[in-house]
């Protein structure tokens, strides 16, 4: 019995070493995993954007069966929430859920043009995640 009570009294802990190495350890494990959610994070942005999109436009899809022609460039995208001058018919309560035209995941407006600049009867466009326009970041419902 001794020998045992000897055994656990003698134990000292971990060295400064041994808990800086655990420690560094640790760091290096966030660091990898920070990389990795970040990439993930900025990838569901440009996911998010696109599926935007694709919801405005088929929102414009049936302002245009209601109408017969899309919204011009001037009257925007808020004419899916505000009955714009000239509309035939308006859905009550607009095209869009929620009564209002939706910002990309980088707080910036979509653009829209009609018709589009591709031949298409219309284009809608986010900057990106930079905010400029024309760079390479930019996403188009051309795309």
């Amino acid at each position: 019995m001794r020998g045992l009570l000897k055994r656990f009294t003698n134990n000292r802990g971990m060295t400064l070493i041994e808990i800086m190495v655990v420690v560094a350890i640790i760091g290096l494990v966030m660091a990898m995993v920070t990389v990795n959610v970040m990439s993930r994070f900025a990838k569901a942005k440009v996911d998010t954007a696109r599926t935007q999109a694709k919801a405005l436009e088929q929102s414009l899809e049936q302002y245009y069966l209601d109408n017969g022609s899309y919204p011009s460039t001037e009257q925007g995208l808020s004419a899916l929430v505000e009955a714009p001058g000239g509309a035939k018919r308006f859905q009550p309560g607009g095209y869009l859920k929620g009564g209002k035209v939706p910002k990309d995941p980088w707080g910036h407006e979509y653009d829209y043009i009609s018709p589009g600049a591709t031949g298409q009867p219309f284009e809608i466009s986010s900057k990106g995640p930079d905010g400029q326009e024309g760079t390479d970041d930019d996403i188009k419902s051309t795309d």
